[in-house]
């Protein structure tokens, strides 16, 4: 074996580590800024990586600035010019609704000399939570908790956010006008589309009420009745592509899902490992996206297709999980539990799947690794894989076994990373 992976997990681990640090704000801001303005320069942002995005402008920007960026709890740094708040995800709060609030006032304030530079990552959605006219917060949280249930994907819960907010699809870069509006963005979206990243604030939007009543009905949610009105009203739409409002709003793709797997495998190849990235955009319930990986594992230890071990299988993009028990995981968790399961402790075969972000779901850790011989580990302290995956609760399985990836909060966000290592006999 190469000496290189002697410690396979630590292998998994490093991979994680390189996926990070090529979406670290501080490294991927500062040659995406825009020029200086002859007026103001007022930066707002949301998401998990907005206070880090902010940090990382006062840094490198040539002249003064101001603005306000909404962060989850726990993911704030210290600015000098920027205030940073702290609002709750995935289930809007009113410190969010506030810092949202407070958003849109300054973008109306500007004029055509001015810069809004605006800083979108992951999460921003929830953060950027400011209800639609006729709509409270509490109207926002019900359908944000019943969308999270349902197992609708991220563009279907955007759809839905968007119609029912007075900031998001378009709304703010609309506000500024006639203002230059730049916006970097951290992507976390499978297609990276910035209409969909945290609701698109600064994108025209494609979608309509109709498109959002689909969803509604697609998972039978049944929503407060001020949101059932307002839907069936389709009154105030989101700006459109070619909205005059949105003309001078440009958007700079500064990290995404695909960078981080190619940083993966650049330090795979270095380890003498093959990588073999097979998407940064895959989505399907966890459970089922492990199987069809599972397969490909298999296929390699085989075979050698479609490449001989050692070799690394890499992907991104964002599953879901339909809870069906009352365990304890987020979607990675799930994902690589239902992984173990599926590849039967075959020797040589190990895994890791977390979130770039940090948390998983709503849980402490990022994610966790597994090894061939997990199964056997967790059946002598009394735990069945099978049992504890019906009960969606993946995380009660690596805690047990002492598997967990605990991270902390990155300070950026480009999705879940997954990989599978398959060693030679």
């Amino acid at each position: 074996m190469n000496p290189d992976l002697s410690e396979p997990r630590t292998f998994l681990r490093q991979l994680f580590a390189e996926a990070l640090a090529a979406a670290d704000p501080g490294k991927v801001v500062p040659a995406h800024l825009p020029s200086k303005p002859k007026g103001r320069t007022v930066v707002v942002g949301a998401g998990k990586a907005a206070a880090a995005m902010g940090k990382a402008v006062e840094d490198a920007w040539p002249g003064p600035l101001e603005g306000l960026v909404v962060t989850r709890y726990g993911h704030a740094v210290p600015c000098r010019h920027i205030e940073v708040v702290e609002a709750s995800h995935p289930v809007p709060d009113a410190a969010g609704r506030e810092a949202a609030r407070r958003i849109l006032d300054l973008a109306q304030g500007l004029g055509a000399d001015d810069l809004l530079l605006c800083l979108i990552s992951g999460g921003g959605s929830a953060l950027l939570s400011l209800p639609a006219e006729g709509l409270t917060l509490e109207d926002k949280q019900a359908v944000n908790k019943a969308l999270l249930r349902c197992g609708a994907d991220i563009s279907e819960m955007n759809c839905l956010r968007k119609h029912l907010s007075a900031i998001k699809g378009g709304r703010l870069a609309a506000a500024a006008h006639p203002a230059k509006v730049v916006s970097l963005i951290i992507s976390d979206v499978p297609g990276d589309d910035p209409a969909t990243i945290a609701s698109g604030p600064t994108v025209a939007d494609p979608t309509s009420f109709s498109d959002a009543r689909i969803v509604l009905e697609k998972y039978g949610i049944t929503p407060p009745t001020a949101v059932a009105k307002h839907m069936a009203s389709g009154q105030d739409e989101t700006p459109k592509p070619g909205d005059p409002r949105l003309a001078d709003s440009e958007v700079r793709m500064i990290a995404a899902p695909q960078a981080s797997l190619e940083a993966a495998a650049a330090f795979a190849r270095k380890m003498g490992v093959t990588p073999v990235i097979l998407g940064d955009s895959i989505e399907g319930e966890a459970r089922e996206v492990a199987k069809v990986m599972a397969g490909i594992a298999m296929q390699v230890r085989k075979h050698g297709q479609p490449a001989a071990a050692p070799s690394v299988l890499l992907s991104g993009g964002e599953t879901t999980v339909t809870l069906r028990g009352s365990g304890r995981g987020g979607r990675n968790a799930e994902f690589l539990l239902a992984l173990a399961v599926a590849t039967q402790s075959t020797p040589g075969i190990y895994g890791f799947a977390g979130d770039t972000d940090g948390i998983d779901g709503t849980e402490d850790n990022a994610g966790a690794v597994f090894g061939p011989d997990s199964l056997s580990r967790a059946d002598a302290m009394g735990l069945s894989a099978k049992a504890l995956l019906a009960n969606n609760d993946g995380y009660g399985f690596f805690e047990t076994l002492g598997d967990l990836i605990v991270t902390g909060p990155t300070l950026t966000n480009v999705n879940d990373f997954r990989a599978v290592l398959i060693l030679p006999e």
